[in-house]
């Protein structure tokens, strides 16, 4: 009985994870080892609320990670990236859309061998009820606007404050100032 109860549930879970999410998607190659593109239906969700049931009504107020339930299977979906070249967070792009459903395109990284399961990279937004495709692209400007005093040339990561208090204190190799000068001295 257990034998044909495990076939039948195999049977019936197997259209799920099976299930291709790339018919309709437009997601521009990154060229990334397991890529796949993928549209789908999801709602987003602040992930400390989902583990922990610490739930504020605006998912953290852009200070969480967010997550997306896909609608079609329930399954969490880790939004990781937005369309820049940065590897930039996808929370500044969904935290508008906290606890909606909404219509993502972009590519899902899918690999058991190396852990990377769900890992998802958000290229465009389809706001909840429809309406035009909005590019996930306004992390660089959101930061822009946060750190008024960070404005100059190249990448934000070399401007940002808090970066540049991480490096006073702990230095570049985070072993401290005094080890860094020493390596620096002796590598280069």
């Amino acid at each position: 009985m257990l034998k044909h109860l495990t076939a039948i549930c195999a049977l019936v879970a197997t259209p799920l994870m099976a299930q291709d999410f790339s018919e309709g998607s437009e997601a521009r190659s990154w060229n990334l080892y397991a890529e796949v593109p993928a549209t789908f239906e999801a709602t987003v969700v602040d992930l400390i609320c989902e583990f922990t049931g610490d739930c504020p009504a605006d998912c953290g107020a852009g200070k969480r990670q967010l997550g997306l339930i896909r609608t079609a299977d329930d399954v969490l979906v880790l939004p990781m990236k937005n369309s820049q070249p940065a590897f930039t967070g996808a929370a500044v792009e969904l935290q508008p859309f906290c606890n909606q459903t909404i219509t993502v395109d972009g590519l899902m990284l899918e690999d058991p061998e190396l852990g990377a399961n769900n890992v998802y990279l958000v290229q465009t937004i389809v706001p909840p009820g429809g309406g035009e495709k909005i590019k996930a692209n306004q992390w660089t400007k959101t930061w822009a606007a946060e750190h008024p005093e960070a404005k100059g040339k190249g990448p934000w990561f070399r401007r940002d404050p808090s970066v540049a208090a991480i490096i006073e204190e702990e230095g570049y190799l985070g072993l401290g100032q005094e080890l860094d000068k020493a390596w620096i001295a002796e590598n280069f």
